[in-house]
C-alpha cells in the first residue's frame, strides 16, 4: 500500500481500509498483477479528474493522419498528371498521406491495365520523397494507390 507517495508497508485489506477511512480517502488499487496489489490512498474523484485530464492531454498531443486525394482518369494527358504529381509532391512535404486513383466512368473500365500503369509511374515519379502503402487495387469503379511520407533523416 502507498500513501501520500511514500511506501507505507504491507497491510491486509481491512487495515488499509481502515487508513483510508481515518483519513477521510478512498483506497485504490494501482496496480492488482503486482504481487501483493498496490493500493494507493487519494481523493478517488481528484484521482479520476487528474486521470481524464492526463488522457485529454495525450490524445491533443497525437498526431493526426492527413489524406490528401488526387484523382485521374484512365485518359490523364501527360501535362495534367506533371500538374496533379506537383500537387502531390507538395501534400507529402507537409507530412499528409497521398490517395491517388484513377475513376473509370462509363465503358473506360475497359482500360484498367492503363489505369493501373498511370498509378504505377506516378509511384515512381514520387519515390524519392513518398513509400508506396498499398500497391494499385481496383474497387469498383476506382483503382487506388496509398502513399505515404518518407520519414526524415
Amino acid at each position: 500500500m502507498v500513501g501520500d507517495n511514500v511506501n507505507v508497508g504491507v497491510y491486509s485489506v481491512q487495515d488499509a481500509l481502515k487508513i483510508a477511512k481515518s483519513q477521510e480517502l478512498d483506497l485504490v488499487e494501482i496496480s492488482p498483477k503486482a504481487d501483493p496489489p498496490v493500493c494507493k490512498v487519494v481523493n478517488y474523484a481528484k484521482f479520476k479528474y487528474d486521470y481524464k485530464k492526463k488522457q485529454k492531454e495525450l490524445k491533443a498531443k497525437a498526431h493526426k493522419t492527413v489524406i490528401k486525394e488526387i484523382r485521374f482518369g484512365p485518359n490523364t494527358d501527360e501535362h495534367d498528371f506533371n500538374f496533379k504529381l506537383r500537387h502531390a509532391e507538395n501534400f507529402l512535404k507537409e507530412g499528409a498521406k497521398v490517395k491517388a486513383y484513377v475513376h473509370f466512368v462509363g465503358r473506360t473500365i475497359v482500360y484498367k491495365e492503363r489505369g493501373e500503369l498511370l498509378l504505377l509511374r506516378f509511384a515512381e515519379a514520387l519515390a524519392e520523397k513518398a513509400k508506396v502503402e498499398q500497391l494499385p487495387r481496383l474497387e469498383g469503379k476506382r483503382m487506388f494507390i496509398y502513399l505515404a511520407p518518407k520519414a526524415k533523416k
